[in-house]
């Protein structure tokens, strides 16, 4: 595998020097985007989009003809791999993803099997082999999964929730049920990976969106073993070429040095923590990657610039600026973004992380 002719992103993973401070956005390819919009109504609804592998390998795209992103990941959703389980996925317009099959039965939960990625999940991986090729090794291609808590708090509750009370019910008076659903789920998202990876994905990344929501007592039990066991049984080369991963639990800053403990390359870090103390609290042990608060996308050009140099400051001050720091947002960018405010956040990050290169 030959590296893409833009590898910042890659060798920031692995803590290279690189001559700017890689930037990439959580859903880059997404609803702020018109021709995102435009190509969704051609597929006729989300989840045909995400199951077209030459559509999602258009939407994939359209992010990088219009900025100058140091990375492409994957369309696709994180409910992949739990409606490819058998739970029945499906989108209510206005009100997000919902199962027709939620976890509430013993017998269900002891019948979860895995899927295998190569026949359920077929049409990402000719989406990744089909996103790889349109890149024309230009730029790295990322791959992702959510995390099995993440994922099981969808398959229990069914849909999104306000307070995850089944599945929070589950985990204090059922816990042997709940480590069911997560040993299961955590095999499924080894294997849903590694067919990433094998299909073309040059880094790999563990959404843990609902994890931070977990007692610090119960996180490392339902959420960060299983996140390692994930790391742990991952491809870490593909073709002489090194496969990083990234882990990102949102609401995590507790449990930051536990997390960059469980093997990973890199912990994405949200906007609640100062990203100059997460450098001094993990060290060289991991790269970096965020962590800007999206809302301040909704600012000025002038305010955003300024936040961003503020993120990159704080990098900067504990001695790491040219090396390990992937900037992000610190969650999903916002559907409500203005497109052209991506571009002030570009621009200014790629410039005035050189200039902090030339000041060291």
């Amino acid at each position: 595998m030959t590296r893409p002719r833009n590898d910042t992103f890659l060798r920031a993973l692995l803590r290279e020097p690189t001559e700017h401070t890689p930037i990439w956005l959580m859903r880059q390819a997404g609803r702020y985007l018109p021709e995102y919009c435009e190509t969704r109504k051609r597929a006729g609804s989300f989840l045909q989009l995400c199951k077209n592998p030459a559509m999602a390998c258009e939407v994939t795209l359209q992010p990088l003809a219009r900025y100058d992103l140091d990375a492409a990941i994957l369309f696709s959703d994180i409910l992949t791999v739990p409606d490819a389980m058998g739970l029945g996925l499906y989108f209510i317009e206005g009100e997000g993803p919902r199962f027709e099959r939620p976890l509430r039965e013993e017998w269900a939960i002891r019948d979860l099997t895995a899927p295998d990625p190569y026949v359920h999940l077929r049409y990402v991986m000719d989406g990744v082999t089909e996103i790889r090729r349109a890149l024309d090794n230009s730029v790295p291609l990322i791959g992702f999964s959510g995390s099995p808590y993440t994922l099981a708090c969808y398959m229990v509750e069914g849909a999104s929730s306000s307070d995850y009370r089944r599945i929070k019910t589950m985990v204090y008076e059922r816990p042997d049920l709940m480590h069911r659903i997560l040993s299961v789920t955590t095999d499924a998202v080894i294997a849903y990976l590694n067919a990433q990876i094998e299909s073309g994905a040059q880094a790999v990344m563990i959404f843990d969106s609902w994890g931070g929501g977990l007692s610090a007592a119960a996180y490392p039990e339902f959420s960060l073993q299983y996140m390692q066991r994930i790391v742990a049984g991952l491809i870490k080369e593909k073709d002489g070429e090194r496969i990083p991963s990234i882990v990102f639990t949102k609401g995590g800053g507790l449990w930051l040095e536990a997390i960059a403990a469980i093997g990973c390359d890199a912990v994405g870090l949200d906007w609640t923590i100062d990203i100059g103390d997460a450098r001094r609290h993990v060290g060289e042990q991991v790269a970096l990657q965020g962590n800007l608060d999206p809302c301040v996308l909704f600012a000025s050009p002038e305010r955003i610039a300024l936040e961003a140099k503020n993120v990159l400051d704080s990098y900067h001050r504990q001695g790491g600026s040219n090396s390990g720091h992937i900037f992000n947002l610190g969650h999903g960018i916002s559907q409500f973004t203005p497109p052209e405010h991506v571009t002030a956040l570009v621009e200014t990050v790629h410039n005035y992380s050189r200039i902090l290169r030339r000041s060291i």
